[in-house]
């Protein structure tokens, strides 16, 4: 009876620590691996992502996030026709800022605005 008691006050008190921790992250605002910044969702993230695809020629627009690179107001990260990923950098009126590239291919086809 005693050893079973122990396992089960063991148990309870894994499960204190599990749920005491999920509560500090959200407590915080922080998610395991959060990169930091504030996702969108909504209608602002919406005319984000349609001005991402104009200056990109098409693609997918993946996630919206505000940031504050290179003068930027919104990152869309976009996923190219041609397979690369591209971070569009949009200001607060949905301009383009930059356009940084991931991959490779991509670096060597960055674009500025005119």
């Amino acid at each position: 009876m005693h050893r079973r008691m122990v396992r089960v006050l063991v148990g309870l008190l894994a499960v204190a620590v599990l749920v005491l921790g999920g509560a500090a992250f959200a407590g915080a605002g922080l998610a395991p691996f959060d990169d930091g910044e504030e996702r969108l969702a909504g209608p602002e993230a919406d005319r984000a992502r349609a001005a991402a695809l104009r200056v990109t020629g098409g693609g997918v627009a993946n996630a919206v996030e505000r940031d504050s690179e290179k003068g930027a107001t919104y990152e869309v990260e976009v996923t190219r026709t041609d397979g690369a990923t591209v971070d569009v950098r949009l200001d607060g009126s949905f301009n383009l800022v930059t356009v940084d590239g991931d991959s490779e291919r991509a670096d060597s086809d960055d674009r500025q605005p005119e």
